[in-house]
């Protein structure tokens, strides 16, 4: 039998844009494992993308933008799963509008942060209350956060602070289902990726190549490495942990003071 005890299980995966994106690899590394995968995007275009990917996977489309779309989740839910019930769900979804370039963070468009909010944060809530009916008694929700050393990065922007309430709604999620059931919430709390979703930040690559420096091994944090953290996650492996942020960053968190990157910032020669 598996280590993680997926054979035949179901599971949502939310998110997946490309073979780069962090969702993909969930995917890829669950259906290895004989999970069975129920597939929820942003847009019919999305779709068409995914069938061309995986041939007649089960498909959901919900933008999280909206209230009607989110709505119709359950009874397409429903629908795909038969009778049979969720192990767990991967959020992985994100979205901000930096159409007008990076601003001070005091100058932050309303319209553009309510948006990114619901769309980045508080979708979690809204999909883990349309997904409640069809969850097992002890089924896991992962989502994809990021790592503390992002959130003062002036190239995230008003991103940061809506990722923090993702993390904190984590917790107030974990409390809340713990009235009548075992479901589990957790974050896996990611340092910089090469995604394409982070290629659309501005100045990102600088920041990303700076990252990689500053970690332990003088490499990057690899997207698989943030899918094999959530896999465990999802799993009931990991069952004891429950409303928790984990960092995952390569050491990059705890390198403050490398020699290195501090003789070359303070142009230091020995």
């Amino acid at each position: 039998m598996s280590f993680l005890g997926f054979k035949g299980k179901t599971f949502l995966v939310v998110g997946i844009a490309n073979r780069k994106s962090v969702a993909w690899s969930v995917a890829k590394l669950l259906e290895e494992e004989g999970a069975n995968i129920i597939y929820s995007v942003r847009s019919k275009k999305r779709e068409s993308e995914l069938k061309k990917l995986l041939g007649n996977p089960k498909v959901i489309v919900c933008d999280f933008e909206y209230p009607d779309q989110i709505k119709n989740l359950s009874s397409s839910l429903d629908k795909h799963l038969n009778g049979e019930m969720l192990e767990g769900v991967l959020h992985s979804i994100a979205f901000a509008n930096y159409s007008e370039g990076l601003k001070p963070f005091h100058e932050t468009n309303r319209e553009d942060f309510l948006q990114a909010t619901q769309i980045s944060s508080f979708s979690l809530v809204e999909l883990s209350n349309a997904c409640k009916p069809f969850l097992s008694k002890s089924a896991s929700v992962v989502t994809i956060g990021i790592s503390s050393t992002d959130v003062t990065a002036e190239n995230y922007g008003y991103m940061a602070p809506i990722k923090a309430s993702l993390e904190t709604s984590v917790r107030y999620l974990a409390k809340s289902f713990s009235k009548d059931s075992e479901i589990r919430f957790n974050s896996v709390n990611a340092g910089p990726l090469k995604t394409s979703a982070s290629a659309g930040i501005p100045g990102y690559l600088v920041n990303y190549l700076y990252a990689e420096k500053l970690t332990f091994r003088k490499k990057a944090l690899k997207t698989v490495e943030v899918a094999n953290l959530a896999i465990f996650l999802l799993s009931s492996r990991s069952s004891g942990i429950n409303g928790q942020g984990i960092v995952i960053d390569a050491g990059l968190g705890l390198n403050y003071f490398d020699r290195e990157i501090v003789e070359s910032s303070m142009k230091i020669n020995e």
